[in-house]
C-alpha cells in the first residue's frame, strides 16, 4: 500500500488495541510482520514496535517516521502483528513464523482484506493456534488467538513455516520462493526482452526491478562485452535469491537493495529493466515511468535503455522526454521491446 493511501488492513489491525480487547506489552516488546506505515502505527508510536518489511519503498518510509526496522528479526514477542500477503503460501509461513516468535502465553494479531483473503486468514489462524477472536470492520477481517500455548499445532506450524522456503525451480537452475514475482517460472516480458537483447551491449550496466536475477543472468551469458552489472532490486527476499542464482556467473555483479524510483546511485552504460506496474491490485504506470526516468538520469551520454513492458501501458512520452531516440523492436504476446538511446551531450 503506497504510504499516503488509505490503508483499510492497517487501520483494522490496532482496533483490538485501540478498543483495550488486547493489551499492548511494555515498549519495544511488540514485533509488526510486513509493517506499513500509517496513521494508526504512527498513534501506537509510544508503544516502539519492532517492524520488520522486506520492501525498500515502505521499510524507508518506516525508517524516516523513526521506527526501528528491518529486513529480517530474530527472537521472541509477547504480542506479534501481522499483515498478510496475498499469495498463500507465503502468508502461510508468515503465520507460521509468528505463531513461533509468539513467547508461550503471548499473543498474534493478524489481519487482511475480506477481498483478500480474510475468512482464509482466520481459518489458517484457528488451524495452527486454535480458537480465534475476530473483528470485522472497514471491510477487513482482524483476528487473533488466545494467549498461545498447548493450542499451536507444532507439526502444522514446522509444515506452514516449510512452505515459502527458497527451493530450486525450472529443473535446478535457478532457485525462488512463494510470493515473488512470476516465482515458479520465467515470465513472458522478460523471456520476450531477453530474445531480443543485442549481443553488444558492453561496459557497466545495471538491471533495474531484478527480481530474482534471470534478466541479469540471461546479459552476462548474451553479451561477452559487458565488464560489470548493477542489479537494483525493491524486494529483499528476491535481492537474496539473485545473490545465489548469479552466484556463478562470470562477472560478480552488485547487489543493492534499493528503491529504483528515487534515482540510481551510479552512471551505466547500458541498462535493462521489465518494470513493475502494479502495487497491489490496481496498474500503477507511474512506477514505469519513474524506472524510465531514473534509468535516463543515470545512463551516460550515448547508453542505451532495454525496456519491456505491457503493450498498453503508455510509456512513449516518458521514454521521449529523458532520450534522443526511441524504436519499437519487438510487440508479441502482449508486451513490447524498446530500445532508447539517450542523446549525445
Amino acid at each position: 500500500m503506497p504510504h499516503g493511501h488509505p490503508d483499510p488492513a492497517l487501520d483494522t489491525l490496532f482496533l483490538p488495541l485501540d478498543s483495550g480487547a488486547l493489551a499492548w506489552p511494555a515498549p519495544g516488546e511488540t514485533l509488526f510482520l510486513r509493517a506499513r506505515a500509517g496513521e494508526a502505527l504512527n498513534a501506537a508510536r509510544v508503544h516502539r514496535p519492532v517492524c520488520e518489511q522486506g520492501f525498500k519503498p515502505w521499510a524507508d518510509v518506516l525508517a524516516k517516521e523513526g521506527f526501528a526496522v528491518s529486513d529480517a528479526n530474530g527472537g521472541q514477542f509477547p504480542l506479534v502483528l501481522v499483515l498478510p500477503t496475498r499469495q498463500r503460501e507465503e502468508s502461510r509461513a508468515l503465520l507460521a513464523r509468528a505463531v513461533a516468535q509468539a513467547r508461550r502465553g503471548g499473543v498474534v494479531l493478524a489481519c487482511a482484506p475480506n477481498k483478500e483473503g480474510g475468512r482464509s486468514l482466520q481459518d489458517d489462524l484457528e488451524r495452527l493456534a486454535g480458537p480465534v477472536h475476530v473483528l470485522s470492520k472497514n471491510h477487513c477481517r482482524a483476528v487473533w488467538t488466545a494467549p498461545l500455548g498447548d493450542a499451536v499445532d507444532r507439526a502444522l506450524l514446522e509444515e506452514w513455516r516449510a512452505l515459502d522456503a527458497p527451493r530450486p525451480i525450472l529443473g535446478g537452475r535457478f532457485r525462488s520462493r512463494p510470493g515473488l514475482f512470476a516465482w515458479d517460472r520465467i515470465d513472458a516480458a522478460s523471456a520476450l526482452l531477453a530474445a531480443h537483447l543485442p549481443a553488444d551491449l558492453a561496459g557497466h550496466g545495471a538491471d533495474l526491478g531484478a527480481g530474482w536475477g534471470y534478466l541479469s543472468g540471461e546479459v552476462l551469458a548474451r553479451c561477452p562485452g559487458v565488464t560489470a552489472l548493477d542489479l537494483f532490486e525493491a524486494e529483499a527476499r528476491a535481492l537474496a535469491l539473485a545473490r545465489e542464482n548469479l552466484a556463478g556467473a562470470r562477472i560478480a555483479p552488485g547487489f543493492h537493495w534499493h528503491d529504483v524510483t528515487t534515482g540510481l546511485p551510479g552512471r551505466y552504460d547500458f541498462i535493462v529493466s521489465n518494470p513493475p506496474f502494479h502495487q497491489g491490485r490496481a496498474d500503477q504506470p507511474e512506477l514505469g515511468r519513474a524506472f524510465i526516468a531514473a534509468a535516463g538520469a543515470a545512463l551516460r551520454p550515448g547508453g542505451r535503455l532495454w525496456l519491456v513492458a505491457n503493450r498498453h501501458l503508455a510509456y512513449e512520452q516518458a521514454l521521449a522526454e529523458g532520450f534522443s531516440s526511441v524504436r519499437k523492436v519487438a510487440d508479441a504476446d502482449g508486451f513490447k521491446v524498446i530500445e532508447a538511446v539517450k542523446g549525445k551531450a
